[in-house]
């Protein structure tokens, strides 16, 4: 099995170096095989603490097609923010609740269920929330990265 390691830069997703396993199959190059026990969870300093990524696939920060799973613990919640491009969000596990606006409002939300899939365009503002723990799972093409609505909200300036 072979390690690709790729770099998410601080003021992107916050993980300044994740291992990511990938495994070469059949000896084709660039073919990514990857197991949940083989994903390496840290910390994510862009979002509020508490939540996990692992990168399957980037680095986000660069033109290329990322993977990146997201874990969040029961009572989570992500305020208002943007992105800069095309997110696909895929529920793996648990429920997360989208919502579209400039603050987070439980009410205003749609409760996206295992094998759920929102596809949100370039500058649109969003919040989500959990009741238990939920993994998605993220895919686009960088560079990736999030902005605050409200910038007191950002965990990197706290």
């Amino acid at each position: 099995m072979k390690a690709l390691h790729a770099i998410f830069v601080a003021a992107t997703v916050g993980i300044t170096a994740v291992t990511s396993p990938m495994t070469a199959a059949q000896g084709q190059a660039g073919h990514i095989i990857v197991t949940p026990k083989d994903l390496k969870w840290a910390d994510v300093p862009s979002l509020p603490p508490g939540a996990k990524a692992a990168v399957i696939e980037g680095p986000v920060n660069e033109a290329k097609p990322f993977t990146v799973r997201l874990k969040f613990p029961a009572n989570y919640e992500i305020p208002a923010h943007t992105h800069p491009v095309l997110e696909h969000v895929t529920v793996l596990s648990g429920t997360f609740n989208l919502g579209m606006g400039d603050k987070l409002n439980k009410k205003q939300t749609r409760a996206l269920s295992s094998g759920s899939t929102a596809i949100m365009p370039p500058g649109t503002n969003h919040f989500a929330w959990t009741n238990k723990e939920t993994i998605v799972q993220l895919h686009g093409t960088g560079p990736w990265d999030i902005t605050y609505v409200n910038p007191s909200d950002d965990p990197r300036k706290k």
